[in-house]
């Protein structure tokens, strides 16, 4: 019976993990180029009573044995990079990745980091570089007499001046991939960086050898659905309290065994 109790136990952990999860999507609906997680379990050690065929008799095997599971435990938590919707803003600044491939990011240490947000400002250098001040990689910075900003498919950055109505190149947009992105590391900010399950990145050129183009005036957003996070809410809540009365059931079993002798 105290088995019950524990198995029970893992199970209500689990169901708060996924609750965790779920509640961090739906805080992220609205979270320009946000990917979505989802919580995977495994279930535990099995304590083996008797064994499939095993010998019944001197001609006989037992058909199917008796395995006592002891739960469940989380396994991963897995990113999902499917694409989000996109935003109409009509800011020059504001770029959307339609299909593969991540923005780079250079961090205050040197490393570079990666991200789906194509939320773009300049600094009082010129640089084009995400809300937090970090610059796009590699670096583009802009002249003071700009007065306009052209982005195409391929990454192609072009500009306008002041008093001349012809664009001028002033470099491009690098995108980079990675064959297994679930396994970038998060660090919040919209921001990523490798880890030894994404693999090393992959760089090129939006549009070719499989990375998508690039999208001016428009955002990525999150691609998290509402409704199936609810339903998946709902799941968890029903599953969590199932395993609440299995815990109670347990107790009220060994209740009536400890009262069995009055």
């Amino acid at each position: 019976m105290i088995r019950s109790l524990w198995t029970s136990a893992t199970g209500m952990q689990a169901q708060e993990l996924n609750i965790n999860v779920i509640a961090n999507n739906l805080a992220n609906v609205n979270t320009s180029g946000f990917k979505k997680s989802r919580a995977e379990f495994q279930d535990l050690l099995y304590e083996n009573i008797r064994p499939a065929g095993a010998a019944s008799s001197q001609d006989t095997i037992v058909p199917t044995g008796i395995q006592l599971g002891h739960g469940t435990r989380p396994a991963a938590v897995q990113k999902i990079f499917t694409q989000g919707d996109f935003q109409n803003t009509q800011n020059e600044l504001d770029w959307a990745i339609e299909g593969d491939g991540f923005f780079q990011i250079e961090l205050p240490n040197g490393e570079t980091s990666y991200s789906r947000s194509g939320e773009f400002n300049l600094d009082a250098d010129g640089r084009i570089v995400n809300p937090d001040g970090f610059p796009l990689v590699p670096e583009l910075t802009i002249p003071t007499d700009t007065v306009s900003i052209s982005v195409g498919m391929d990454g192609t950055v072009s500009i306008i001046q002041a008093d001349d109505s012809t664009p001028t190149e002033i470099g491009s947009i690098q995108l980079a991939r990675f064959i297994n992105p679930a396994g970038l590391r998060s660090l919040g900010k919209n921001l990523y960086v490798p880890s030894g399950a994404s693999g090393d990145e992959i760089t090129g050129t939006p549009g070719e050898n499989g990375f998508g183009t690039i999208a001016q005036g428009f955002l990525e957003m999150s691609n998290v659905s509402v409704v199936d996070e609810m339903v998946s809410m709902i799941t968890a809540q029903r599953a969590y309290e199932t395993n609440s009365k299995a815990i109670q059931t347990s107790d009220d079993m060994l209740q009536i065994a400890n009262n069995l002798k009055r």
